[in-house]
């Protein structure tokens, strides 16, 4: 169950930036601030979803809060995992655009206003623009997993994305909500959109070190599910039927 913990503010904006957390206390207020300065100008909220947070996380959103009164958070009451955060967010969204980016740091969020813009002018063929990372700073052991994970998804799917891991995204809200909703689904949202007709457009991006704690996604953690996930997005592609056009005759 997600519950809002701050209250909403007018008017509305145009754009969303939905950050899923857990425990990631000491990385919330330099990401918070990097985030404003990179949409200086620009008319946006940002929604942090506290995903069950165990540490002090919560507490460092509410004195921001106090600072950005654009700023909001939703809390979960128990860990539902990167999907559900993500879901929780646009749900609470009020802005047309959807971007997300991942908690810890690593994404720079000096790329969001290119993910907009390059949203914006595909618009209305392209549903999702997606950030894939180069100059990666993660362990050689997760670059590895990393590079199977995406060529096994790669060859099943035909996504044509190289780096579906990366948390920047920017997407319709709209569109983002009809997608079929499981967890896993921020993995799977190229082929997902694909599947509705959409095309995806990238964006390389810079991949910077952690700035605090400890990473809250393990590759053991996920194999199986993703392995089950892929099976089920596969059989998902493969049943998309063509919606017929109907004419009422009176």
């Amino acid at each position: 169950m997600s519950q809002f913990v701050s209250p909403i503010a007018a008017p509305t904006p145009a754009i969303s930036v939905v950050v899923p957390v857990r425990n990631e206390a000491g990385n919330v207020a330099p990401l918070v601030a990097e985030i404003a300065a990179a949409l200086a100008g620009r008319s946006f909220e940002v929604i942090y979803v506290n995903d069950g947070s165990t540490d002090s996380t919560g507490d460092e959103l509410k004195k921001l809060q106090a600072q950005y009164p654009w700023l909001r958070q939703i809390r979960h009451a128990q860990s539902c995992g990167q999907s559900a955060a993500v879901r929780s967010g646009t749900l609470a969204a009020r802005g047309a655009t959807i971007v997300t980016l991942d908690g810890d740091g690593q994404n720079d969020p000096t790329f969001l206003p290119k993910l907009v813009d390059a949203l914006t002018q595909g618009a209305p063929r392209v549903g999702l623009i997606a950030g894939q990372r180069v100059g990666r700073k993660d362990t050689g052991f997760k670059r590895f997993q990393s590079r199977v994970a995406n060529a096994v998804r790669g060859a099943i799917l035909r996504d044509g994305t190289r780096d579906t891991g990366c948390g920047l995204k920017a997407f319709p809200r709209d569109i983002g909500l009809a997608l079929p909703y499981f967890d896993g689904l921020h993995r799977f949202l190229p082929a997902l959109m694909r599947r509705e007709g959409k095309e995806v457009g990238y964006v390389d991006v810079i991949d910077r070190p952690r700035h605090s704690g400890v990473s809250n996604y393990g590759f053991f953690d996920r194999l199986w599910v993703g392995i089950l996930d892929l099976a089920g997005v596969w059989w998902l592609i493969r049943r998309k039927k063509r919606v017929p056009e109907s004419t009422e005759i009176s």
